[in-house]
């Protein structure tokens, strides 16, 4: 059986666990857009956060995201208990290692490109 995922059904998946793991550096950016405080603050914690804690935000995101399937296959797919999961493991398989990698690559891309980019733009980091 071949799982074919609309973009939409993959974004829905993906969205929260990508920006929740890239709030290191995109609470920085949030703080300087609402004027809450200054380039060099945010420029600090953006520091802080990414250097001693980018590996909490990415267990989070990892978290959020094997949530965030286990609701989808709950809700959208029908599965809700193991035997399920069983009598469905291609499906399940294909749709974990769909989301995985639609995860890690909207991780990369928010992250190292637009967040990046905000960030050189409002002079946060260079």
């Amino acid at each position: 059986m071949i799982v074919c995922m609309k973009l939409k059904e993959v974004l829905k998946i993906v969205a929260l666990p990508v920006t929740a793991a890239s709030l290191c550096c995109l609470s920085s950016v949030v703080i300087v857009l609402a004027g809450v405080g200054s380039v060099t603050f945010a420029s600090s914690l953006a520091d802080t956060l990414y250097g001693e804690y980018k590996w909490v935000f990415r267990g989070i995101g990892i978290l959020l995201l094997t949530l965030s399937l286990m609701m989808y296959l709950r809700t959208s797919k029908g599965v809700c208990t193991l035997d399920q999961v069983k009598k469905r493991k291609k499906e399940v398989i294909n749709l974990v290692l769909i989301s995985l990698f639609a995860g890690i690559l909207g991780y990369l891309f928010f992250l190292y490109v637009v967040v990046h980019y905000v960030g050189v733009w409002l002079d946060l980091w260079v």
